[in-house]
């Protein structure tokens, strides 16, 4: 059975962070583990998904891609939120997302967004704007080293056509001016990954834009059992009214 859904930006963002949720990996790390969830604009929906609460999302994110003349909320933006660490299922409000590492191992979860996808390659990238590297060049190496996942919530809209490790050195040229692109992988969560952990279906991209609010959506062709396909095609209908993200 083949049917196709349309995705916004931000109920792709709301599918993801059911997915990620969802995840074994992130299911047994949050009944016994550690769970980090590093600020993002997805990762705030994440972090609604986790902690079953709603957030006003503005108040967990880090970098940000905006139009000149930004659409904004009528009621100001409050104190960030300090970043949530889930100890056992449990915000840890001693933890952040730069000292959990240090308590971190085999099992537990690290969730980073990113700004860049390839899909083929497997490989994401994030956008560097400080000479520290962010998050990545205060967290990665413990990440690595003590085989902590990486999960990695993104949009399809995210999509690149070049090797990411391309960009990479493109942006590191020396007559180039701006943002550095820090080349990860992980385990990538995109809408597909989602559906699929979710409902079962297979998805697969075959357009994408839009306008009057559609803009960065993306058409996805779903393929599966009847009830993979319904059972998808009735989440995606309980996510079609996620309001737009806006400062």
């Amino acid at each position: 059975m083949k049917r196709q859904v349309i995705l916004t930006v931000a109920a792709s963002k709301r599918l993801i962070a059911k997915g990620v949720a969802a995840m074994p990996i992130v299911k047994k790390a949050m009944e016994d583990g550690l769970v980090v969830v590093s600020t993002g604009t997805t990762n705030a929906y994440v972090l609604e998904e986790l902690w079953g609460r709603k957030i006003d999302k503005r108040r967990y994110r880090s970098g940000i891609t905006t139009p000149k003349t930004p659409e904004k909320k009528e009621t100001p933006r409050d104190e960030p939120i300090p970043d949530k660490v889930f100890r056992n299922g449990e915000v840890d409000e001693e933890l952040n997302r730069y000292n959990a590492v240090e308590h971190m191992g085999k099992g537990d979860v690290f969730i980073k967004g990113a700004n860049t996808l390839d899909y083929n390659g497997k490989m994401a990238g994030v956008l560097i704007g400080g000479n520290s590297g962010g998050t990545l060049g205060a967290v990665l190496g413990n990440v690595v080293g003590r085989k902590i996942n990486l999960v990695i919530p993104v949009g399809l809209e995210k999509l690149v056509h070049r090797d990411i490790n391309d960009l990479h050195r493109l942006t590191s040229s020396e007559d180039y001016e701006g943002p550095g692109l820090w080349p990860i992988t992980g385990t990538i969560v995109t809408e597909i990954e989602a559906l699929k952990t979710l409902t079962g279906v297979e998805a697969t991209l075959f357009a994408s834009g839009g306008i009057a609010g559609a803009e960065g959506s993306v058409r996805l062709l779903l393929d599966g059992t009847e009830k993979q396909v319904n059972d998808a095609l009735e989440l995606v209908e309980s996510i079609q009214d996620e309001p737009r993200y806006l400062l």
